[in-house]
């Protein structure tokens, strides 16, 4: 889950991590009174949507004067914001932040993220801070320091001391930097985050270390001990189509493709998006189904895939476990007759390979009763290569 900046900030400020003052803005009013409060030479007016990139794409504004403030909000409220993140559809910015400015000396960057070939958390961090940190580890990979913490004993002082030390921080600012380090790891385990980011994390001209941006992102499955972070969930920002599939129980990512893709597995469904590529399709889903899908299930995760005509076809790739084939096979069965009027076909063409748990028997479901536009296929690769076929026909690309 994902939470705007500001929200962000108020979880790291109770944590002790410094950070600027502001308050969020629904309104050019409620902007222009928050500035008036503020009471600095120097506003900081900040789009707030869930994607990086917001400044070069003009959502972050520093102004100096309440005329200026209004000016900005105006702008930025309602405008659709395109930034390397958004793509090019951007998000439509609901809310801002007006934040007090900053005397910046120099920008850093500072991250906690789950290493899961270590099974460890790795605290990242450089002296390349700022809009550019993508291109500086593509580039300079040397500039990004880590330091893996041992989760027996969390992050050590002289993992933070060292860490400072290796960004250059000035040395009047390193104690802070260090305090600023630890402070952020225990917001990191304290709400089970799987990102913690702070860029730029700045010193100021009066030797303050202070987070300038934050991001954090929080593990789904550990939501049900933080009912204070669901409370914070902007679900404008969210897919219209992953947060139903969530509700399903269904885990579901858009990718923007035409080849829809439904699978039992998220191993399986990620070698399902690859032999997609591979055959020279464009994913237009992860779906993974689980374990305990039934018919209804299945016939709701069709819904969802068919919705908006985003899918031009769709490749079932089932191998049955607990997961039955059978059940599956109805679940396609059902939803044949929920979308379509005469409840014997569907409007795109769907492939669908099973193997596993009732096999033979789901083959005969869905062989008794013959749905228009469902393919057998006896193998994972011939599946792909079909559907991928029959999506590039249908379009005119073939």
């Amino acid at each position: 889950m994902n939470i705007h900046e500001y929200q962000s900030k108020a979880i790291l400020r109770s944590y002790g991590v410094n950070v600027p003052t502001g308050k969020p803005a629904f309104s050019v009013e409620e902007a222009v009174e928050n500035a008036r409060e503020l009471g600095t030479d120097t506003v900081v007016v900040k789009a707030q949507i869930h994607a990086g990139g917001r400044g070069k794409a003009g959502g972050v504004k520093v102004v100096h004067s309440l005329e200026a403030v209004e000016k900005a909000a105006e702008e930025l409220l309602g405008k659709v914001l395109i930034t390397h993140q958004t793509g090019p559809a951007g998000k439509r910015v609901n809310r801002l932040l007006i934040e007090a400015g900053a005397a910046i000396k120099k920008e850093y960057y500072l991250s906690f993220v789950i290493d899961r070939q270590t099974a460890r958390i790795v605290m990242m961090g450089s002296e390349e801070g700022g809009m550019e940190i993508e291109k500086v580890a593509a580039e300079m990979p040397d500039k990004i320091l880590k330091e893996y913490i041992d989760p027996a004993v969390g992050l050590l002082p002289f993992q933070a001391n060292r860490m400072a030390y290796g960004m250059h921080f000035p040395h009047d600012s390193v104690r802070k930097a260090t305090k600023l380090m630890m402070n952020l790891y225990r917001a990191f385990v304290g709400k089970d985050c799987s990102l913690a980011e702070i860029n730029p994390l700045v010193v100021t001209e009066d030797a303050e270390v202070m987070a300038l941006d934050a991001k954090l992102n929080f593990d789904d499955s550990a939501l049900f001990r933080h009912p204070d972070l669901e409370e914070l969930r902007d679900e404008t920002e969210e897919d219209p189509k992953e947060r139903r599939a969530a509700k399903a129980g269904l885990n579901y990512v858009n990718l923007g493709g035409d080849v829809a893709c439904m699978v039992n597995g998220a191993g399986l469904a990620m070698a399902t998006v690859d032999i997609i590529k591979y055959y020279g399709g464009e994913p237009a889903n992860f779906l993974d189904v689980g374990g305990d899908s039934t018919p209804e299930k299945i016939a709701e995760a069709f819904r969802i895939m068919l919705d908006g005509g985003q899918a031009k076809g769709i490749f079932v790739n089932i191998f049955g476990g607990i997961n039955k084939c059978d059940l599956v096979a109805e679940g396609i069965v059902d939803a044949a007759k929920m979308i379509s009027e005469d409840g014997k076909s569907l409007p795109v063409p769907v492939v669908v390979r099973l193997e596993g748990t009732n096999v033979e028997r789901g083959r005969e479901i869905l062989q008794d009763t013959p749905i228009a536009n469902v393919i057998m296929a006896p193998t994972m690769e011939g599946g792909a290569e079909t559907i991928v076929r029959l999506v590039k026909e249908a379009d005119g690309r073939a």
